[in-house]
């Protein structure tokens, strides 16, 4: 295999050459401590930058063996040295030459800590993968300046960032142990009876809208009321305590601006682990929650939203329900019913992204408008045969209707970002001003009816051109012609989270027979992602792959303009 001086030599021989000539580099080299995998060599400067992959035996990189023992772990290992590597990267970088010239990268975490393709331990050795833009003057290469980034400062990063002895050993088992707790902690959610655990001393506030991370000054720490404290053994911090909600029905009342909607997301994205001192990394929620809102103008495909709503005008099939653009209501219901197809045990809900319409109909409207003139039956009607019935929890954030206070298992008001359980007082309520609405929706939630996708009406080609998917950020897939929007999907979090599900969606199409439902399609997924890992997805090693639910890939699959399927309730 060439040698580290063989690859030198190589750019050494290619400078001043044209830039397609760097293709010539494609290969593995063996360093003294690691090997060199180029795996793809950009074609031109300003083209997407060249990736490549180090593979360092562990015995090399000296990690002590319990820090690597067990996959929760390896994970938090593995995070903390994409971020490691990150930061010596871009001190590393000198940016210089055409487009993309002698820049090194890396898909970087965030504040969560997922599973990634960028760092990886597996067969025996640690695995980083990263881009390099290879160097250039206009289109020729600067074989002499690749030479100095891939032969000298790349075995400098690898030393700073995969030997242990260079790193802070407090810091990697902070991120070894931080990360089992996390998963210990949610593992335990069921035995308890809870859907939620919220540590006292959390930090919720983030420092902005835009920014994820803890607020600082300022910032008031959780604190349990003692009504609601649970305490849990962990595996490495021992005995902490906190705030547990139960399993069933949950308010998060009080005024504007107190902390409802701020616990709210905090639980929203417990169902990840994160990194240590983000301030949530003991909020930790039932893996499948599932944020629920309205999203008008969203495409539907067959769903059957007749649980909560019926007898459209016009004959509208609601049995297996689509559009091209759904209301706020129709939306709600749609998202509603998905989420429970794919398998989610609790609903995350704030009434401040609800349709009104949807969440209640108060006594007075029913009195001007019958029944039998309103097809919406209001979700106050449906969420407690949801749990009573299917065992589905819902925890809601409700400012602006105590009707809700009837079927609530649990209510915390949230002051000053300090919660207090008021069930009691709630219950005291409701039973001094009885409502004077009138349940509607009958006696039984309804069915929730599988769907089989058509694979035929998922085509990722651009004209004929081969199969493009693509992403943007967090919020949009590219698949084929079609735009995927999934900015209301909240609980994706990282850019490469959406990259892993557009390569997803291709795995779909191959399963989607019009005999398969929905869920057992995600189950296959899943099943393949957990043994053979992300790269189960693409056919060719990359490393901006991220960790993601079998909810958000529906979610995606579910606002596909051009998806079809086949219902047990309708026709296709």
């Amino acid at each position: 295999m060439p040698s580290q001086e063989d690859l030198r030599r190589m750019l050494l021989r290619l400078d001043n050459g044209p830039y397609p000539a760097y293709k010539d580099i494609k290969g593995s080299y063996d360093f003294p401590d690691f090997r060199l995998i180029v795996d793809h060599v950009q074609g031109d400067p300003f083209a997407a930058p060249s990736r490549m992959r180090v593979r360092v035996p562990l015995d090399v990189a000296g990690f002590p063996p319990d820090l690597l023992a067990g996959e929760a772990r390896v994970v938090g290992v593995c995070s903390f040295l994409a971020r490691r590597f990150h930061r010596e990267a871009r001190r590393a970088s000198r940016p210089s030459g055409s487009g993309k010239s002698g820049r090194i990268d890396i898909d970087a975490p965030g504040q969560e800590v997922l599973p990634t393709t960028a760092a990886l331990v597996r067969d025996g050795a640690v695995e980083l993968r990263f881009t390099v833009g290879l160097p250039a003057r206009g289109r020729r290469i600067l074989g002499r300046a690749a030479a100095e980034i891939l032969c000298d400062r790349v075995p400098e990063l690898v030393s700073r960032s995969l030997r242990y002895r260079n790193l802070d050993p407090a810091e990697v088992r902070a991120a070894a142990e931080t990360n089992e707790d996390a998963e210990a902690l949610r593992s335990r959610l069921p035995e308890l009876g809870l859907v939620a655990f919220v540590a006292d001393g959390a930090v919720l506030p983030r420092l902005s809208g835009v920014d994820p991370r803890p607020l600082g000054a300022g910032a008031v720490p959780f604190e349990s009321p003692p009504s609601l404290r649970v305490e849990v053994d962990l595996p490495n911090r021992g005995r902490v305590a906190g705030m547990g909600i139960p399993r069933g029905i949950t308010l998060i009342v009080g005024g504007g601006f107190h902390g409802k909607s701020t616990l709210l997301e905090a639980l929203e994205l417990g169902v990840y682990n994160h990194r240590p001192a983000d301030g949530r990394e003991l909020v930790v929620t039932d893996p499948t929650a599932v944020k629920i809102r309205s999203e008008d103008g969203r495409a539907v495909a067959g769903v059957d939203i007749r649980p909560f709503i019926s007898n459209l005008p016009g004959g509208v099939d609601t049995a297996a329900f689509s559009t091209q653009d759904a209301s706020g209501s129709t939306s709600q219901a749609s998202n509603i019913v998905e989420a429970l197809e794919a398998g989610s045990r609790v609903l995350l809900v704030d009434e401040d992204t609800s349709a009104t319409n949807f969440m209640i109909r108060d006594h007075r409207m029913q009195e001007l408008i019958a029944k039998d003139k309103e097809p919406i039956t209001p979700f106050v009607d449906k969420v407690r045969q949801l749990w009573e019935e299917r065992g589905v929890s819902t925890v809601l954030v409700m400012g602006g209707s105590g009707d809700y206070f009837d079927v609530a298992d649990t209510v915390i008001a949230m002051e000053a970002f300090r919660p207090r359980d008021v069930t009691r007082q709630a219950k005291a309520i409701a039973e001094r001003y009885r409502a004077e609405r009138r349940p509607e929706g009958g006696p039984a939630f309804g069915a929730v009816t599988p769907r089989r996708p058509l694979g035929g009406s998922l085509d990722p080609r651009r004209g004929r051109r081969e199969e493009s998917v693509r992403s943007r950020g967090v919020k949009t897939v590219l698949f084929g012609t079609e735009e995927i929007d999934v900015s209301a999907v909240e609980q994706i979090v990282h850019p490469g989270q959406l990259r892993a599900v557009g390569a997803a969606l291709l795995r779909v199409r191959a399963l989607a027979d019009g005999r398969r439902t929905l869920a057992e399609i995600l189950d296959r997924i899943e099943e393949e992602v957990r043994q053979e890992g992300l790269d189960a997805l693409t056919d060719r090693p990359v490393g901006d792959l991220a960790g993601f639910r079998r909810f958000e890939l529906a979610a995606a699959l579910n606002r596909l303009r051009t998806l079809r399927v086949r219902s047990e309730a309708g026709r296709d």
